[in-house]
């Protein structure tokens, strides 16, 4: 392995903490959870979480966190990654390939659009407006 540098170890520095600090819930508006249990990994978790990270990075968005839990349960539809908005209904999408993650950050989370044909769990209506009634 080759010697670091000064400036190379700053730049790693600010890499590391540019990417806990995505990953930190705290002064958010969002969050995406991924599901990273060992059926969420093997069905290619890894590679959906770091496309998060990217496309979040792409357009500026730093009021998202990116974070990891282990199994949600839905192991047949793994990747799975849970959306979680202000004004919109908490949602599991679910076979969350890299192409699919991209949507997701264009379409639900810039453009406020669920992605309906990878939704694999969401309250129904009726608790929906009953949760908007209370805001």
């Amino acid at each position: 392995m080759a010697k670091m540098t000064l400036e190379d170890l700053r730049k790693l520095r600010e890499e590391k903490r540019q990417s806990l600090e995505m990953r930190s819930p705290d002064n958010k508006d969002a969050d995406i959870i991924v599901s990273m249990g060992t059926s969420g990994i093997a069905a290619g978790a890894k590679e959906t979480l770091k496309t998060f990270v990217e496309e979040l990075e792409q357009h500026g968005l730093t009021n998202v966190a990116v974070r990891q839990v282990g199994g949600m349960g839905l192991d047949h539809a793994e990747p799975t990654v849970e959306v979680r908005m202000p004004d919109m209904p908490r949602v599991i999408y679910g076979s969350v390939n890299p192409e699919v993650a991209r949507a997701i950050v264009r379409r639900h989370v810039i453009g406020k659009e669920l992605v309906n044909e990878h939704i694999y769990d969401r309250p129904a209506a009726d608790i929906i407006a009953d949760s908007r009634q209370g805001e």
